[in-house]
Order: structure tokens, then C-alpha cells, then sequence
């Protein structure tokens, strides 16, 4: 997606969607912002890049670049952030070009024992916390662990508004990757300033010891060839298969193929049940997978001695309710949901009967 950033910034700041490098007014202000004379040519053509395709003003702070040292490379390396704010951007202009729709479902946080609730009250972080996305009718569920992105400084003290605010920004994490997986051409190459806090966590301590003349730095991390931007894609392309293998629905698998193509993003390795195939492949694979023909026969599991079939999902949420009725559950959309993992129209009739199974033992 290209867009005219003119309409935000004004004068001599203006960045022209044909525009290759900065004006020398646009690089003063960036260095005023605190991009040093460490940052490469590379990295400030791809950081006008990523401006011109997601539409943010790197002039108003909606877009920028941080820079941090890596010991591998021995210098400071800028890699472009915005706010969860700026992904929101994006995801409603997208929305409002296509003619779509977007949503969000509740957010749900998760305590150490598995246990989800619709609101955090619990002094200490949760360990989780999930937000649903809803792009044209499609869910895009993603879940983020506190552990995985809370910001701590010396002696591991949690600090900054991880500190203040764990529940929140565990959820803004959660956010973020739902909606780069509802968006992932327009939000490829982007990480939110949530997600990123925990990179300047620091590093654990590391003893000296004794190496050989000739032997590989046994601290040295590989990265993969291409730098940020080959890392940008690679995610891009695993949160698009992630997707593909968590929905039951064709159609959802085929959209995905359209976005992916569009993202030049087919050609990309990715991650499924420990094997790693072409994104491409994997995504005509599991659409056939999705639109073959579901069997006449099926199994059936019983409930008070009355055989049902599994396959009939209105009769399993219907005597779900009935029985929540008869026992005064006050809410059983949002207990089943707690149960179950998601909202009683996304699972299949074979998961209700169980549940009432277990509620009828119970």
C-alpha cells in the first residue's frame, strides 16, 4: 500500500510518494530526533520506504527509529517502530480503502493455571493475554506470554509501565499480533514499541573462556541473511501459515493465498508441525485439505443415554442452553467460552457435547 503522505506533513517536511531519499530539511529532522550518524544508508532507505508503504509520519512521531547496540555487528542498529496506536492507523485506513469491516472480539487475559478471565483484576501480571482481531468476518486470534515481552532492568526488576500497567501491555503485545496477522503485507517490517521493550532488557552475564586461535565466537547469534527486513518477512510469512492452520474454513485459507501472493510472500519457509515447507505450498495444501467433502456418517456421543450426532451444532448449543436454563448459569456463553477457548458459533458440536457431558456430571 502506497500513500500520499502529504496530506500529514506539510511544507518542507513533505515525503513524495516517488521520493528515493531524504531532503536534506527531512534528515535534519531526523537527527534531532535522535537518529546518530551510526545509522547506515540501507537503513534510512528502508525506513523512507516503510513510511511511504504504511502512510505513518515519521515527523509526527508515529513512525521512528531506535537504535540499539548489537555486539555482534559492534554498532548501534536502527529498527523502526511505531506504537500499537500507529498499527490501529493503518488497520481502519486499510479497512475504509477495501470497503471492509473490522472488529475485535473481547479481550481475554490468562492466570498462571490456565484459567481465562474477561477482566484482569489480580494485582500480580497475568501470564497471558489474548485479542481477536476480526477482519472482514475472519478471526485472527493471537495470544502473547507476559514473560515473553515484559521490559525488566538491573537485577531483573520489572520496570517502565510493564511495571505500572502488565495487564494492559501484555494485551497491546496480543493486539499487535493479531493485527499483523490480519494485516500482513500493510504491517510487515514493523514491530510495536510494546513488543520491542523487552529488547533492552539486559543481557544475561557472560564468563570468560578459553578459545582457541581460528575457533567460531561461541556467543556469536546468527541472524538471517538480509538483515530486519528478510527477519520482517520471514514473520510476516509464519504469522499468514498460523492463521491458515488455526481456521476450518476454506475460503479464510484462499483469501490468505490472495494476501500472501500480493505480499510476494509465497516463496517464504515457514514453520507447520515441526516441518518446514514453502508458504505457498502449504497454503494450497491445507485449502484442499479444508474444502474435501465432510463424510455422511458420523460418530455420535452420548448425553443422559440419548445418542445425538456430533455433526448437528445448533441441537448441541441448544441443549446447552436448555440445561444452563434449568441450572440458572447466568452467562453460559461466557463460561463456555472460558471452557472452550472461543465463542460457541467458532467450535465444533462435538466440544459442546463434551462440555455438557461435563456439566451434567458435574
Amino acid at each position: 500500500m502506497t500513500t500520499d503522505l502529504t496530506a500529514t506533513t506539510g511544507g518542507s517536511l513533505a515525503i513524495r510518494p516517488d521520493q528515493t531519499t531524504w531532503t536534506p530539511d527531512q534528515a535534519a529532522v531526523l537527527r534531532q530526533s535522535g537518529i546518530d550518524n551510526d545509522v547506515t544508508g540501507a537503513e534510512l532507505s528502508g525506513f523512507l520506504h516503510l513510511s511511504q508503504r504504511t502512510g505513518l509520519d515519521p515527523f509526527s512521531r508515529q513512525i521512528y527509529l531506535i537504535g540499539r547496540w548489537d555486539n555482534r555487528q559492534k554498532r548501534k542498529v536502527f529498527t523502526p517502530q511505531t506504537s500499537i496506536d500507529g498499527y490501529r492507523v493503518i488497520a481502519h485506513r486499510v479497512v475504509a480503502a477495501a470497503g471492509h469491516s473490522l472488529g475485535y472480539e473481547d479481550t481475554l487475559w490468562c492466570d498462571a493455571s490456565g484459567r481465562w478471565y474477561d477482566v484482569w483484576l489480580k494485582n500480580e501480571p497475568p501470564a497471558a493475554a489474548k485479542v481477536v482481531v476480526v477482519r472482514n468476518g475472519q478471526r485472527f486470534p493471537a495470544v502473547a506470554k507476559y514473560e515473553e515481552y515484559v521490559q525488566r532492568g538491573k537485577e531483573n526488576k520489572v520496570i517502565g509501565l510493564w511495571g505500572k500497567m502488565p495487564a494492559t501491555m501484555t494485551a497491546k503485545c496480543a493486539e499487535a499480533l493479531a493485527l499483523r496477522m490480519a494485516f500482513p503485507h500493510d504491517l510487515a517490517g514493523v514491530y510495536t514499541a510494546e513488543e520491542m521493550a523487552q529488547a533492552d532488557n539486559p543481557q544475561p552475564e557472560r564468563h570468560l573462556q578459553s578459545v582457541q586461535q581460528g575457533d567460531p565466537d561461541p556467543w556469536a547469534t546468527a541472524e538471517p541473511a538480509g538483515g530486519p527486513a528478510v527477519k520482517g518477512r520471514s514473520q510476516a510469512a509464519q504469522d499468514v501459515a498460523d492463521v491458515a492452520t488455526m481456521t476450518s474454513n476454506a475460503g479464510a485459507v484462499k483469501d490468505l493465498y490472495k494476501q500472501a501472493h500480493a505480499a510476494g510472500l509465497l516463496s517464504e519457509t515457514v514453520k507447520v508441525d515441526r516441518e518446514l515447507l514453502e508458504l505457498g505450498t502449504y497454503l494450497i495444501a491445507r485449502g484442499k485439505e479444508l474444502a474435501k467433502p465432510k463424510p455422511d456418517v458420523v460418530d455420535a456421543v452420548v448425553v443422559e443415554d440419548v445418542q445425538l450426532p456430533v455433526d448437528d451444532h445448533a441441537a448441541a448449543v441448544a441443549a446447552l442452553r436448555e440445561f444452563a436454563a434449568e441450572q440458572h448459569i447466568d452467562d453460559i456463553d461466557r463460561d463456555a467460552y472460558q471452557a472452550l477457548g472461543a465463542p460457541l458459533a467458532d467450535v465444533s458440536a462435538t466440544a459442546i457435547w463434551g462440555l455438557l457431558n461435563q456439566l451434567t456430571a458435574a
